[in-house]
């Protein structure tokens, strides 16, 4: 079975995600023990306090941090909810998800896991995995970059090219390895599901189209 975008119809998932993303977060906000309880953070997992590899993914910083990340859920995880539901089902797309939160940050726990005082929070991660799995699929479809179209193989290579220059870098407070990881996990999943989809890609690439 070759996956294909269908026309839409439903994406009750995807809503549901976000509306139990926004929920915490602002409930997080309200009440930032819970916040401090939910967040990643390496000690405290490697003590047992395992669900926080989970948890800081539907935790955010503010309210810039929660509108950018489900605005991007929103318009690309829909489309993927159509795609990968009739194949692995229900539960099957939220592990995808999930599994996108917990891969993405693996490798901070690796780098970081001694460290006290890091933190990390928010649904990059898996938001990276859906975003980056549609653009594996639609490589030339546009993408509006502060209202900028840009063909989304072009956002992709500009976006992981900044995220390993600023991770690099180190002196900002946002995960950029988590960004890169999550991307990593998207367009890997859907290659281990429909191995095809690099012959396509790379035929896609090679004629563009709008």
């Amino acid at each position: 079975m070759i996956l294909r975008i269908p026309i839409p119809w439903s994406f009750m998932i995807t809503l549901a995600l976000i509306g139990i993303t926004v929920a915490i977060s602002l409930y997080a906000w309200q009440q930032p023990v819970w916040l401090g309880k939910l967040i990643y953070h390496g000690p405290s997992v490697t003590k047992g306090q395992w669900w926080r590899l989970i948890s800081h993914g539907f935790i955010h910083a503010d309210g810039n941090h929660l509108l950018f990340n489900m605005i991007t859920l929103f318009f690309f995880g829909r489309i993927l909810e159509q795609v990968l539901v009739p194949r692995i089902g229900v539960s099957g797309f939220i592990l995808f998800y999930l599994a996108g939160i917990v891969l993405a940050i693996i490798p901070s726990h690796i780098r970081h896991g001694k460290d006290r005082l890091y933190r990390s929070l928010g649904a990059s991660g898996a938001v990276s995995a859906v975003l980056f799995a549609f653009i594996l699929m639609r490589p030339w479809a546009l993408l509006y970059v502060m209202f900028v179209p840009v063909p989304a193989i072009v956002f992709a290579g500009l976006y992981v090219a900044y995220s390993i220059w600023a991770d690099r870098k180190g002196t900002d407070n946002v995960n950029h390895s988590a960004h890169l990881w999550g991307a990593a996990w998207g367009v890997g999943f859907l290659l281990m599901l429909e191995p095809s989809l690099m012959g396509r890609f790379i035929e896609r690439l090679l004629s563009p189209a709008w």
